[in-house]
């Protein structure tokens, strides 16, 4: 007779999650995730696959949420410019935890064709949102019309990435907001 699971699911994924995001994928170990899961080493198996499968599934939750996150922003604020600045002042408060989505793409890039299917959902979500927000912000007149949507979230997502690579490096609160408001700057 099976067993029945005496682990949260959702729980143990968002352990890994965190342990992820600090270590990346070669980084961690399967004793350091058992740990912090607080699982045995057969229902992470069992449950989650191996540890390629279970790194995939953290990426595409945290991937998820993130760009739920980042969505939220963009929408959150009725003009279309301070909606932009909100995902880039939260990128910029939340930059000294590491970013599994920054981080998996500078430690696979697309050698891992099922890891990019992951980015390119979430990247095509995100780019949806922006490039509605942006095209607002230019017939409002606060961003530049001569630069094509794609170019401004291209810029963007780039900014993003390198004000989260900044603080991996020890960029501190200040230097982090200066490039989250020359980014946004850059735009108009």
């Amino acid at each position: 007779m099976a067993r029945i699971k005496e682990f949260d699911r959702d729980k143990a994924l968002d352990a890994a999650v965190g342990v992820f995001r600090e270590h990346g994928f070669e980084g961690t170990s399967t004793e350091m995730l058992v740990r912090v899961m607080k699982i045995g080493r057969q229902s992470l198996y069992d449950t989650f696959g191996d540890k390629w499968a279970l790194y995939r599934l953290a990426v595409e939750r945290y991937a998820s949420e993130e760009t739920d996150a980042h969505i939220a922003m963009l929408r959150g604020k009725p003009r279309a410019l301070d909606g932009i600045a909100a995902m880039i002042e939260r990128v910029v408060a939340t930059a000294n935890q590491a970013c599994l989505g920054v981080n998996s793409i500078c430690e696979f890039g697309q050698s891992r064709p099922d890891l990019a299917e992951v980015h390119q959902a979430t990247d095509h979500r995100l780019r949806s949102a922006a490039s509605a927000r942006i095209r607002q912000a230019q017939d409002a007149g606060d961003v530049d019309k001569s630069l094509s949507a794609d170019a401004v979230i291209d810029f963007l997502f780039a900014s993003i990435a390198g004000i989260r690579v900044a603080a991996r490096g020890g960029a501190g609160s200040d230097k982090l907001a200066s490039l989250g408001r020359l980014a946004l700057r850059a735009i108009m």
